[in-house]
């Protein structure tokens, strides 16, 4: 085989050449496998359409697999609940069982699940394709709805096209999307919650928890029913509603998909379906998450692999989505999980340790996911850094079009935290938010919904801490709060500015969102106190929030003009760690930060290219509560460094706490 190309552009992955060619190898021979079968990956990936309750002509048909099965009926209102052969499944071959009905047909709303009797044993299941699962309100038991309204959803979006260079992720989540303390629905979203992202600049809305998952309080994490909308939050139709909407304002919409495990469940999910547990998933521990709790799935089988290839597909199809931020792949890539691993030298990367199995499928994820739609949008939440993740197939890598930078969020929390801002290295600082593998697209954000999680704290919360409950407003005085709106600014800015190629800011941490996040639970007695966003904050004109989101839209709309190019290079200008003043440099853009508490500095100077510099954006603007002193309509014009050839700097008042952005104008050439 030849040398792939990512072995060719990253030359430290030469000695582990062989086990990267074993990974494609793999790869290829799978697809063929499910090419011979199926036909087509396409045929796979639609088994969503042939799976669960389909409408045939004039009959409904229901199929479910289930091989270790012995029997299998539909049980509802229309049979008290119990088994009736009138409603007995037929089996086929390959363990699919098939039911079809002309005369007793389900009706739109109706209620069932499937009564599965194995050797030695039974029970009541949900269908592993149902569409619409729902909690009964007494019993809290959750039944599989069947969903046919009358009147198909009718889409407007059919002109809409992703367009996120660079990406401008907004993370959301609709059940605490309110200031009510309830659970919010996709309508509410929708009128109230879309316009503020419309308004603040973002290109991009990445939903969580929009399959079904029985516990809320997992964040829509533990998934029962995957190919289910959390019927919390409203109707399937509902959710197509907000989406359609969300693309008429030109933003692209993507989901938090889990495919890395599911909820133990039995009765609301797919665990121990036909009785065993090994039916979707590894037998044995290997079955199990040793930290979530949860069940792994079994990647190197067909069925699997059919199951979770046509969930990639149908939320594409069914829901118009752009594509998916994929949960958990670090311990989807490892059969270890990633647990208690440092991931400090490329060997471990490539030690034996790699599940190839789900490699494989996370591969042939992303091949489908663009297949059906071309333009579509893959994230990997990876915390281990895997060579080739974000690189294209053909080059040899895993395919997907960007991986979330999970170290800046730690490395912003670890040093807010262990070290006292006089002492922060502003060298350090650069390098560890522009280390990025060339080529590679990455989703950079100093926080996301896990820094706001009960227990831990927002950026915001972390540098102010309880100052926040009394000294947010216009009125009062803080060297607390001003130090910490100053440092929450540029912390932002600098990870922005030094992504490559997307962005990511969780719902409400735009304006310094207070406190944390916790949901109902026996622990806080069932309030809804923290999983809601308090926007009255940022409107409230009297108080400092605002300040963070002027500067927050700021920041975005700079990012649309500036940063179109997702690999534009950063380069590093200046790191003066004992003036703690950096600057570096993205295409015509300047960056300049002063990180020093105390030292303001006039006539610094930096060094740049011929020409005119004017400043574009300012954190020490009063209407991102700064004071003020940096003049933002004075022109500065490089000057010849003496003694220098070629040498240009310019020279700047850089106050203490502050960031500031400067764009480029080359000179004139003179013929």
């Amino acid at each position: 085989m030849n040398t792939p190309e990512i072995v060719k552009t990253d030359p430290w992955l030469a000695p582990f050449e062989g086990a990267i060619n074993n990974r494609i190898s793999h790869y290829h021979h799978t697809k063929t496998q499910l090419e011979q079968y199926f036909d087509t990956l396409d045929n796979l990936a639609s088994a969503y359409k042939y799976f669960g309750v389909q409408n045939d002509d004039d009959e409904q048909v229901y199929r479910e697999w289930a091989p270790n099965a012995e029997e299998v009926y539909l049980v509802g209102a229309f049979c008290n609940w119990e088994k009736n052969n009138d409603y007995k499944f037929t089996p086929l071959s390959n363990g699919v069982w098939e039911l079809r009905l002309k005369e007793r047909k389900l009706k739109h709303g109706d209620l069932f699940k499937l009564h599965i009797f194995w050797e030695g044993g039974d029970g009541m299941r949900l269908p592993a394709y149902a569409r619409r699962v729902i909690q009964d309100e007494v019993t809290k038991g959750f039944d599989a709805q069947l969903w046919m309204p009358r009147d198909n959803f009718t889409w407007t979006d059919d002109k809409f096209k992703p367009s996120v260079t660079p990406l401008l992720i907004y993370e959301a989540h609709i059940g605490m999307s309110s200031e009510k303390e309830e659970v919010s629905s996709f309508i509410d979203f929708k009128n109230n919650i879309l316009p503020r992202i419309v308004k603040a600049g973002y290109n991009c809305i990445q939903f969580m928890a929009i399959q079904e998952h029985p516990y809320y309080g997992s964040f829509g994490y533990h998934v029962s029913n995957f190919f289910a909308v959390s019927s919390r939050f409203g109707t399937p139709e509902e959710l197509k509603e907000l989406i359609n909407e969300a693309h008429n304002h030109g933003i692209t919409v993507i989901m938090d998909i889990v495919h890395s495990h599911a909820v133990k469940n039995e009765l609301e999910g797919i665990a121990k379906l036909d009785g065993t547990s090994y039916q979707y998933f590894h037998d044995g521990g290997k079955g199990d998450h040793p930290a979530w709790d949860s069940k792994c799935f079994n990647y190197g089988k067909n069925e699997v692999m059919q199951f979770l290839l046509s969930n990639c597909k149908f939320w594409l199809e069914e829901f118009h989505f752009d594509g998916y931020r994929f949960d958990g792949v670090t311990s989807m890539l490892y059969t270890h999980h990633g647990l208690e691993y440092s991931f400090s030298s490329y060997g471990d990367y490539y030690n034996g340790t790699e599940d190839i199995d789900a490699m494989t499928y996370l591969t042939l994820a992303n091949e489908i996911i663009h297949q059906v739609k071309p333009e579509a949008i893959t994230v990997a939440e990876d915390m281990s850094g895997l060579p080739g993740l974000a690189a294209p197939i053909k080059d040899g890598g895993i395919g997907f079009d960007y991986r979330l930078s999970m170290g800046v969020p730690d490395f912003w929390i670890k040093l807010i935290k262990e070290h006292s801002d006089e002492n922060w290295n502003v060298a350090q600082i650069f390098h560890e938010l522009s280390q990025h593998r060339a080529g590679e697209k990455v989703v950079s954000y100093a926080e996301s919904h896990d820094q706001a999680l009960v227990g831990d704290k927002t950026i915001l919360f972390r540098l102010v801490d309880k100052e926040m409950y009394d000294k947010m407003d216009l009125a009062s005085q803080s060297l607390i709060i001003d130090r910490g709106i100053a440092l929450h600014k540029m912390i932002r800015l600098a990870t922005m500015t030094t992504s490559s190629g997307g962005y990511l800011n969780f719902m409400g941490n735009e304006f310094g969102h207070p406190e944390w996040i916790d949901f109902p639970r026996e622990g806080n007695n069932w309030s809804f106190k923290h999983a809601r966003r308090q926007w009255n904050l940022m409107d409230h004109k009297d108080l400092k929030f605002q300040w963070l989101s002027n500067f927050d839209k700021a920041m975005i709309d700079l990012a649309n003009k500036a940063f179109s190019v997702p690999d534009e290079p950063c380069y590093s200008v200046m790191a003066n760690e004992v003036d703690q003043v950096m600057c570096y440099k993205r295409g015509n853009y300047y960056m300049i930060f002063n990180f020093s508490p105390s030292n303001s500095y006039t006539d610094y100077g930096i060094s740049v290219e011929p020409g005119k510099y004017n400043v574009v954006l300012s954190s020490d603007n009063k209407n991102f509560g700064g004071y003020g002193n940096i003049d933002e309509d004075y022109l500065h014009l490089a000057e010849k460094v003496p003694f220098q050839d070629n040498h240009y700097q310019i020279k700047l008042y850089i106050p203490s706490r502050t960031a500031m952005v400067l764009k480029h104008s080359a000179p004139k050439r003179v013929y």
